[in-house]
């Protein structure tokens, strides 16, 4: 496969550690640090992270065009080159994981492994149904709303459960203020992203972490995911969909270990 040619760097982004490269590519509706932040600390005692925040969310403004898979995946890479970085792994999460298997697609040479966590390469009705609601939800400007409804389906049947109403409360309030500006084209996008044509042809090392207790991502996406991608392994980790805030250690140690094997 030929590489495709970088862009101008435009995406805010963030360099952190040092040692082998490692890209981080969030979900939806969030950013660099919300997705990334209770594990950061520890990634970057191994890796040199750099990291962007796609339109509407962290530092990057926000666009009110479709967003592409293809201008994400290059926008990571520019940014590499920005910060010097020849070969890096790519650690994607939710929609992050579609953009991190298209980085591999289209940056080949450039890509040493892959981690890819309730992650997927195209909806299925589930997330389908999932992405509308929450697209026209964010899209409505209703906040309190937007994040009742991500509570309701992004937390795990025990995180939620054992909230106290108090607490409840508290993570819903935090919820709705951290929600990125971008969601309504990030959840778009969410809903067209398809890239299972490029599973076959990634010839990396790849982890698919499945999050077993996933009302958005189901464990069948993931799995398809571990079957078509040659040689991939498979975790499970007993969360909802937010493993960075129900098992933030968990998670972290699956990613160090695996990319552990695997640094240049």
């Amino acid at each position: 496969m030929t590489s495709h040619a970088t862009p101008e760097p435009v995406f805010a982004r963030t360099r952190l550690g040092s040692g082998p490269g490692l890209l981080l590519a969030h979900g939806a509706g969030s950013s660099l640090a919300n997705t990334y932040g209770p594990i950061l600390e520890g990634l970057t005692a191994r890796h040199t992270v750099v990291g962007v925040d796609y339109p509407g969310s962290g530092g990057t403004p926000r666009t009110t065009a479709p967003l592409s898979v293809d201008e994400l995946a290059d926008q990571f890479v520019a940014a590499a080159d920005a910060e010097g970085l020849d070969r890096f792994a790519v650690a994607g999460y939710s929609l992050g994981g579609a953009v991190a298997i298209r980085i591999a697609a289209r940056h080949p040479e450039r890509v040493t492994a892959l981690v890819l966590t309730a992650a997927f390469a195209h909806r299925d009705n589930r997330l389908a149904l999932a992405s509308s609601v929450w697209n026209k939800i964010a899209a409505s400007g209703d906040r309190e709303l937007l994040a009742e409804f991500l509570l309701l389906m992004a937390l795990g049947t025990q995180g939620l459960e054992s909230m106290p109403g108090e607490q409840l409360r508290q993570v819903l309030g935090y919820t709705a203020a951290a929600a990125a500006e971008g969601s309504p084209e990030q959840t778009d996008l969410v809903g067209r992203v398809d890239v299972r044509d490029d599973l076959a042809a990634i010839d990396v090392p790849a982890l698919v972490i499945s999050t077993t207790d996933d009302r958005l991502t189901s464990t069948a996406l993931h799995r398809q995911l571990a079957q078509a991608i040659p040689g991939a392994q498979f975790a499970e980790i007993a969360t909802g969909h937010l493993p960075m805030l129900e098992r933030a250690d968990e998670w972290l140690q699956l990613i160090t270990d695996f990319l552990g094997k695997y640094d240049a």
